[in-house]
């Protein structure tokens, strides 16, 4: 007998660390851009985990890849070569018009990575002293939540009681690229940043500020690392947000939708001159560039290398901007939106973003809040313009249900 809603998230407290909040759904199946809980009802996911769906779930070739992986070889270790890998890596830098990648398994692993990257190539090449490089970031990131990572956070729930922290990190307003500039010294190695900052509630910097930033960075010979992990490979309209302002970073930083919403794959991916100063032993993973990952992610390049998808974010986020803004002045204060890719902020003497967030989970839509009284939405890229439609047409009942 299949367990209610309400049975498998009891089963799932008594024994889970509760270091999540979710919403209160059970998610049996998917199919494309929707979703069936253990009890029939369907969903129209407008959060794609976090974009790691971009492709829908799942989405044919993805799953016929997986499958047929499955049968062949899953893990070798890098102790061993496997025939899925080259081709991988091949493709993936291809993609990016590069000619190295570091495959690895999580975004923050592909964060570290990064990190550690930029150090070696400061002290190797940039010829930085022993141990004096630093790394400057924006306020407001998110680029995950290990240790180091999380050293340079200025959010309280990822900082607190997790000290002590990792040195070697300046941070400045997201933003303003004088202060950035202002900060750089002999020792700086590396700019990170997120070209769209997404757990901040999407919030998009000036037009001019990611071309500012690279033409600082060049200058002053320091690298200039794009976290592209939620913003890249077809999300924002480009295969990646750079690419929508004409710039190239020395790094890109991918994730989450590399997998296909079917298994953890990320990579680091640059140019000889910068990942060759690794060498044998000094960086790995397990399961990083494992074959089954391998085989996934060279699916998911081919369906980028169509820019098919990248035209569904740019007309169906069109569709979805044009929605949600029309809601500015009837309980939303304001939209940020890239691509299928958008930040709703609630006015909050309405309601939360949560409680938002839960009218709208009554009415068949799911959605995330952040920072209290934004609502992000990133369906899949396979989203239609009925289901956009219908997207917009629940916030706006829910809107109209909160005023009245």
């Amino acid at each position: 007998m299949t367990l209610s809603a309400a049975e498998f998230i009891a089963a799932e407290d008594s024994h889970i660390a509760h270091t999540y909040h979710p919403l209160p759904v059970v998610v049996a199946t998917a199919e494309g851009a929707w979703v069936t809980d253990v009890e029939g009802r369907r969903y129209l996911d407008c959060l794609a985990a976090y974009s790691a769906v971009n492709f829908g779930h799942g989405h044919p070739a993805l799953i016929a890849a997986a499958k047929a992986q499955l049968d062949r070889v899953t893990l070798t270790s890098r102790a061993f070569h496997n025939d899925r890998l080259g081709p991988f890596v091949g493709a993936l830098a291809a993609l990016a018009k590069k000619d190295l990648v570091i495959p690895m398994n999580t975004g923050a692993e592909a964060v570290e990575s990064g990190l550690k990257a930029a150090r070696a190539w400061g002290y190797r090449v940039k010829g930085v002293a022993p141990d004096r490089a630093n790394i400057i970031v924006a306020d407001g990131n998110f680029h995950g939540r290990t240790i180091t990572i999380i050293s340079f956070s200025d959010d309280a729930t990822a900082t607190t009681d997790f000290g002590p922290f990792t040195p070697g990190f300046r941070s400045v307003p997201y933003g303003d690229a004088a202060a950035l500039e202002a900060a750089i010294d002999g020792n700086t190695v590396a700019v990170l940043l997120e070209p769209i900052q997404g757990e901040a509630g999407i919030l998009i910097p000036p037009a001019d500020y990611l071309p500012a930033v690279r033409d600082i960075t060049t200058r002053h010979n320091v690298l200039f690392i794009a976290d592209e992990i939620q913003s890249g490979l077809g999300r924002t309209g480009a295969t990646f947000q750079c690419d929508n302002l004409g710039v190239t970073p020395d790094l890109y930083l991918l994730g989450k939708a590399l997998g296909g919403g079917i298994v953890p794959v990320s990579a680091v991916v640059g140019n000889s001159d910068i990942l060759g100063v690794l060498g044998a032993g000094e960086h790995g993973s397990t399961f990083g560039g494992n074959p089954l990952a391998a085989a996934v992610g060279s699916a998911v390049v081919a369906l980028l290398e169509t820019g098919e998808y990248q035209e569904r974010a740019r007309v169906m986020g069109a569709r979805l901007a044009a929605g949600l803004e029309r809601l500015i002045g009837f309980g939303v204060v304001s939209v940020r939106s890239a691509g299928l890719w958008a930040g709703v902020d609630i006015d909050p003497a309405l309601a939360t973003g949560r409680q938002v967030c839960e009218l709208l989970l009554s009415r068949g839509v799911l959605a995330k809040d952040t920072h209290g009284s934004t609502i992000r939405f990133a369906p899949p890229l396979v989203i239609t313009a009925e289901d956009v439609d219908f997207a917009v047409n629940q916030l706006e009942a829910v809107l109209l249900e909160l005023r009245a």
